[in-house]
């Protein structure tokens, strides 16, 4: 069902022309971002709705509820977007969750499908777990509701958290307009599997947003804060228990504390992957977390805190001399954003979804920047502000004062840029791409990405002052002076392997988990020989692992010179008994 309601009114904006000298110059196909605004948001929302199905125009025979990540089906042996993501699809339905409170009534029955949809994807057994096992950790599955088992970064925690607030979301609004009993009996069901992942495995690693680095990330941190706190405050509005959300959620902000370096948030820790960790991952969550009630909190990185607004400096200027589009554009002039400076994939582009990012954080500031009555320039912030009021210095500035005024025109002009950068690089049909080419701007990669057309949507909205409701910032926004790791609910797994080996020789085990070294051969677990024997090459080691978790993993051989053999293809598979301090042997062969 494309969208057919009239789209809601824009307020009057400051006007930019694309057509302006410098970086920017470029056809003159629409004379400002109010125009193109305008036309782009019926072609998003149509974009999106085209990609879930059943009745999307472009997700034809998917079921109902489900989100495509994108119709794109590059490499006929490999449907490369022709999946569902738990959390481009939790994003998806946030967006259209706000879209509909706002408004848009025609979303109802879309948002009751995704619950359903959600329902039976939860039930899933795959390659991550069970039900029960760690299954909702699984970050994509087959369009037609079954498990892909390919090989992938396997488990993402940002999924459940993520899911939970958009139907958190939902369930508020069921309960103040009469749905009490759907948001009992139809909604929470699902929260509550979701928000119990979430308390389970919270202080684990998994793989990052981008699913190509296993460790603590940022963005699934953030997200897991604020899924607790208002998934608490909702189990008590329904009457309902959320075991643990209520003591984890202190904790977590406790923990996000540590990915600020001063200057910026680097956005994956515990790992060792050679980048800085400026990431747009971290403009991501603030705008995730945006509560409209927040007072520009730094502990939770509210859009228009000190820390936030650094670390878009340092996010944003990351991209400024790696990409040839961005290069002649002036310190505190929008560019083009992509993921991190070191991105590779695609040989590392600007990402349509990132650049709106770095727009949308900036209208949300504005929004709390006027609900507060004042902005306040630190020395934290002030580099920020320099770049785009080279004359500001240090101080809080009312709102019936000339430099607040200032500084709101000035962010909005910012943030408008970053909305021209985009339309700069849009094609004619509106259509949004994953990437666009960092040297020529032509689109890349999957075509039509839902993520892109919801996060048009979300940015321009933010810009409109349509915002989301307060996940409840205010009162949970003090982190704790001392973080306390919950206690750990290990299984000791005896590995056993049968291996053959020369005078010099060692064999360890290595994995998928923090525990097995993330297959990092120089992390990885000895085993002992202290019981081979040449009629009985057994090499043996017991390792406290998670409990109820599903991993791979492989033996490895080190000779005395340090070279490292791998045993053959494919990577074993094993799932750690159930409850705490249980125990469970694996017997192996090399091969």
């Amino acid at each position: 069902m494309l969208f057919s309601s009239v789209l809601r009114a824009l307020p009057a904006a400051l006007l930019i022309s694309v057509a302006q000298s410098g970086p920017l110059e470029h056809k003159p196909r629409q004379s400002s971002v109010d125009a193109f605004i305008k036309t782009q948001a019926d072609v998003s929302i149509k974009g999106v709705l085209a990609n879930i199905g059943t009745d999307g125009a472009k997700a034809q025979g998917v079921p109902a509820g489900i989100v495509v990540a994108s119709p794109s089906r590059q490499n006929p042996d490999c449907d490369i977007d022709w999946y569902t993501w738990t959390r481009d699809a939790a994003l998806t339905y946030k967006a259209l969750v706000e879209r509909f409170i706002a408004g848009d009534t025609s979303l109802k029955q879309k948002l009751d499908d995704y619950v359903s949809a959600q329902a039976y994807l939860q039930g899933v057994s795959n390659p991550s777990g069970g039900p029960d096992t760690g299954g909702l950790g699984e970050p994509k599955f087959n369009v037609d509701r079954t498990a892909f088992t390919g090989s992938w970064g396997r488990p993402q925690r940002d999924g459940p958290p993520l899911r939970a607030t958009a139907l958190t979301i939902y369930a508020n609004w069921l309960v103040a307009n009469g749905g009490t009993t759907q948001a009992a009996n139809t909604v929470w069901p699902v929260i509550a599997k979701d928000l119990a992942y979430t308390v389970r495995y919270w202080n684990q690693t998994g793989f990052d947003l981008w699913e190509e680095v296993n460790g603590s990330s940022f963005f699934t941190l953030a997200a897991t804060h604020r899924a607790l706190v208002e998934g608490a405050a909702l189990a008590t509005k329904l009457g309902k228990t959320c075991d643990g959300c209520a003591s984890a959620a202190p904790q977590v902000l406790c923990f996000l504390q540590s990915f600020w370096t001063g200057s910026y948030i680097d956005s994956n820790i515990n790992l060792n992957d050679g980048r800085t960790g400026k990431d747009v991952n971290s403009i991501l969550s603030s705008i995730h977390t945006f509560d409209p009630e927040s007072k520009c909190t730094d502990s939770t990185f509210q859009p228009c805190s000190s820390r936030a607004l650094l670390n878009h400096k340092a996010v944003t200027d990351s991209f400024r001399t790696v990409y040839g589009i961005n290069r002649g554009i002036a310190q505190g002039r929008a560019v083009a954003v992509g993921r991190y400076s070191e991105d590779v994939y695609y040989n590392g582009n600007p990402w349509y979804l990132a650049t709106l990012a770095a727009a949308e954080q900036l209208y949300s500031a504005i929004y709390q920047w006027n609900k507060i009555g004042s902005v306040t320039v630190d020395s934290v912030s002030l580099p920020f502000f320099r770049d785009i009021l080279p004359s500001i210095a240090t101080g809080t500035y009312a709102k019936d004062s000339a430099t607040y005024k200032s500084i709101i025109s000035a962010v909005k002009t910012y943030g408008d840029e970053f909305i021209a950068v985009v339309q700069k690089y849009t094609p004619a049909n509106g259509g949004l791409a994953e990437q666009f080419d960092k040297n020529n701007g032509s689109p890349l990669s999957a075509v039509d990405l839902t993520w892109s057309y919801a996060a048009f949507l979300t940015a321009t909205e933010r810009r409109a002052g349509i915002i989301s409701p307060t996940w409840g910032e205010p009162a949970n926004n003090v982190a704790p002076t001392t973080c306390t790791a919950p206690p750990a609910c290990n299984a000791k797994i005896t590995f056993n392997v049968r291996a053959t080996t020369v005078f010099g020789e060692n064999v360890f085990v290595v994995g998928q988990l923090t525990q097995l070294g993330n297959w990092d051969p120089a992390s990885a677990k000895p085993l002992s020989a202290s019981k081979y024997t040449s009629s009985d090459p057994l090499w043996t080691a017991t390792i406290d692992l998670p409990a109820s978790t599903v991993f791979d993993y492989k033996y490895i051989r080190k000779s005395s010179s340090g070279v490292v053999t791998w045993e053959s293809d494919p990577n074993r598979r094993f799932t750690t008994s159930s409850g705490c301090g249980s125990t469970a042997t694996v017997n192996d062969s090399w091969r």
